[in-house]
Formats: C-alpha cells, structure tokens, sequence
C-alpha cells in the first residue's frame, strides 16, 4: 500500500510539475500591459472577448453634458424677456439643447459601432463630403446665414453646421494620410505638401462663411498629427511659421479681425467697450463677480440681457459668476481629465502597432483640448474674442453631435485595444 502511495505521488508531483513550468513558460512569454491600474497578458489561449471601455472617460463626458444642460437652463432662462426672443418660451433653448444631447447620443452609439478599420477605409470619402457641404452652405437659399455669417444648413430639426463636421473629417484623413505617407515622411514635397494643400482648401471655404476659428481649430488638428505621425522637427516649425504668418496676414488685411484684436488689448476704452470689446468686458464683470465661491447657480446678473451669446460662446463667464474660481477651477480639472485619458488611449493604440487609431484618438484629444482651452481663454480675457463654443457643454446641437461622435470613437478604439491586449483578435 504504501509502494503504490508513494507511486501515486511521484506521478501526481511529475504532472503538477509540468503544469506549473507550462504556466511559467506562458507567463514569460505573454506581452503585460497596463490599463487603468491593472495588468493584462496578451497570450494567444486567451479567450477574446470585449472587455468594456474607459469608465473614467465615459463618466467625465457625461459629468460636461450635464454641467453643460443646467448651464444653457441657466444662461438662457431669461433671454425671452429681450423683444428679440419674445416668442420663445423660457425652456425653448433647454428643450432645443435636450434634442441636441438625444440626436447625439443616438448618432454616438452608431459611431462606437463601427470597427476603426471601417473609419480608415471611409475617411477620404468623409472629408470628400465635408468639402462638399462647405461648398454648399455658400449657396443661396442652401445656407443659412446669421449675424452675416453663412454657416449652417437648416434641416429642419437642427440647423447643421458643416465646418464641425470638417473637424472630424480632416481629424480621420490627416490620420489615414499618414499611415499612407509613412514611408516618405521625411520628404516634404512627398508626404506634407498635399495635406497643406487639402488643409488649405478647407481654410479658404471656412474664411468665406467667414470662420476663422474653425479653421484655426482645424488647423491645429492637422499639425497635431502631422507631428505625431512622424514630421521631423524642420519640417513641423516650417509649417507652424506659415501658418503664423498666414494667419497674421487674415487678421491685418481684416479691419473687422484688427479691431477684435484692438478692443481685446483694451476692451474698457471709450471706443471698445459698447463695441468689439463689450463682450469680453461683460465676460470679465461676470467672473469678476463670482469671486472665489460664486454668486449661487442662478444669480447671474450678467446673462440677464448685459452679456450676449451667454449660452454658446461666453457660457464660462456664467459658471464663473455662479459658481465661482472653485467652479472654473472644477471645469479646468474636468477638461484635463478628459483630454489625458484620451491621449493615453492614443498612445495606447499606437503601442499595439495601431498607427490610424492612435493618431485618431490623439487627434481628438487635441481638438477638445486646444478648443477648450481657446474658449476658457477668451473668456477670461486672455485671448482676443474668437466664435468657438466650450466643446461638450455650449448649446449648439452640430458641435454636441460631433463631439460625441468624435469621443465615441476613442471609447471604439479603447474597446479594441482591450481585445488585443486579451488576446483576441479585431
């Protein structure tokens, strides 16, 4: 009896022995990578499955959204008592901006549907269309025109502006036409000029709706991901130092755009403050207000008909007064949270030989970033007064739609990178 125990044993101990060397041998040579605090091996017996997405990044979008709709309530809930918005009721821009967030989010989930493989493959024919509708928003009785700007196609539901949709269509091309250039980038005439080129045609049809800071946000994108992509060092100042000066040429051969940048320099001049720098005055009177804790959400004074477009544009100038420095210094947490997971998310993907939706998701972390901090900018009077909305919050249903379908992308991204990390395969 104790001859066959001790047999049993010598043969249980030889197959536990082998066991454990096979699950040594699988453990040193799987791939760890780390996802939010925890460690992942990449083996090829791992099952695939979907591994769900970014929680911090869905959880601080949905924080903005909602700050967002209490805010537009709140900035926008006296504007029927002007004789300009008579008509409307008091929740007319609440209900408008309500449908807004429901189109998006409906337009969202059909984006995270979409493999990344799909995007890259659609990515010319996107930015075809995008050219395409900024063509057609300059036609009379097609575009809508505002305040003497042509921007917007009314469809009927929501008016469309078609220069947010730019943003992600050149975002998505910049990114394809990299991966494709890959092997040139080194030569500028090869690899960048024709994305110039491509950006430039997009500049030129923004500035004649005009909209110069949709074309400055468009034109970041672009330099962004021609940096990450790979641009050398030489070429990327080049650029930057045409686009400097390009963009200095539009605001000196402008007499509107030099008398922006005049009242921003001094917007409490007799001259600036009831013209080109009453906004930003208004702006600095309402955070001025709101001090360190604010004056209560709700008690604006400024948005009652003394601050013009406190639901789009100035929206940070009514947190500030309501909520106060600890509310703005909330929002500037909130924004860089966003912007760096995104980011990391990017850097992700491209650690997994992802070029594309790396580049992507990086893009999109630099278009809500530098649009963020361009509004946050001139509303604190930092930077001269530029027509772009505070991304994820301002009213304004096509930049909520596309800024959803942009991070609903990366979330997209996010997903596949988990398969790959598990194993599994796209």
């Amino acid at each position: 009896m104790s001859a066959w125990t001790a047999g049993l044993a010598t043969r249980l101990g030889g197959w536990w022995g082998g066991l454990w060397g096979g699950v040594r041998r699988a453990a040193s040579d799987a791939l760890p990578v780390r996802v939010g605090g925890q460690e992942f091996a990449r083996t090829p017996s791992t099952p695939a499955r979907m591994l769900g997405f970014d929680q911090t990044l869905l959880w601080v979008t949905v924080a903005l959204l909602a700050w967002g709709l209490v805010m537009v309530y709140s900035a926008s809930i006296a504007m029927p008592d002007n004789p300009r918005f008579a008509r409307y009721a008091h929740t007319h821009f609440l209900l408008r901006h309500v449908l807004s967030l429901v189109l998006a989010f409906v337009a969202a989930l059909i984006a995270f549907q979409v493999p990344m493989a799909t995007w890259e493959k659609l990515a010319p024919w996107l930015f075809v269309a995008a050219l395409v509708l900024l063509v057609a928003v300059l036609i009379p009785h097609v575009g809508k025109g505002v305040n003497g700007a042509r921007r917007w196609i009314a469809l009927g539901v929501m008016n469309f502006q078609p220069s947010e949709l730019a943003k992600f269509a050149v975002l998505l091309y910049a990114s394809d036409y990299m991966v494709r250039k890959m092997e040139v980038k080194e030569r500028f005439f090869r690899a960048v000029l024709p994305m110039g080129v491509a950006v430039g045609v997009v500049g030129l049809l923004l500035l004649a709706e005009p909209d110069m800071g949709a074309f400055m946000v468009i034109a970041v994108i672009a330099m962004g991901i021609l940096f990450l992509g790979g641009v050398n060092a030489r070429m990327f100042f080049m650029i930057a130092a045409i686009l400097v000066v390009a963009f200095g040429l539009m605001i000196a051969s402008s007499d509107w755009r030099r008398e922006r940048i005049f009242a921003y320099l001094d917007p409490w001049s007799e001259k600036h403050a009831l013209g080109k720098g009453y906004q930003l005055s208004h702006s600095l009177i309402a955070i001025g207000r709101g001090e360190v804790f604010g004056v209560g959400l709700g008690g604006s004074v400024e948005k009652l008909h003394w601050l013009p477009e406190a639901h789009t544009d100035f929206l940070l100038a009514v947190i500030g007064e309501e909520f106060g420095l600890v509310g703005v210094v909330c929002l500037i947490v909130l924004f860089f949270w966003l912007t760096r997971r995104i980011m990391h998310i990017g850097r992700q993907a491209i650690a997994l030989d992802r070029v594309f939706a790396g580049l992507v998701a990086q893009g999109v972390g630099i278009w809500m970033g530098f649009q963020a901090f361009i509004n946050m900018g001139v509303n604190l009077g930092a930077l001269p007064t530029k027509g772009l909305t505070l991304p994820l919050m301002s009213y304004g249903g096509s930049a909520i739609l596309m800024n959803l379908v942009a991070i609903a992308v990366v979330l997209r991204i996010d997903v596949e990178n988990r398969q790959l990390m598990r194993g599994g395969r796209l």
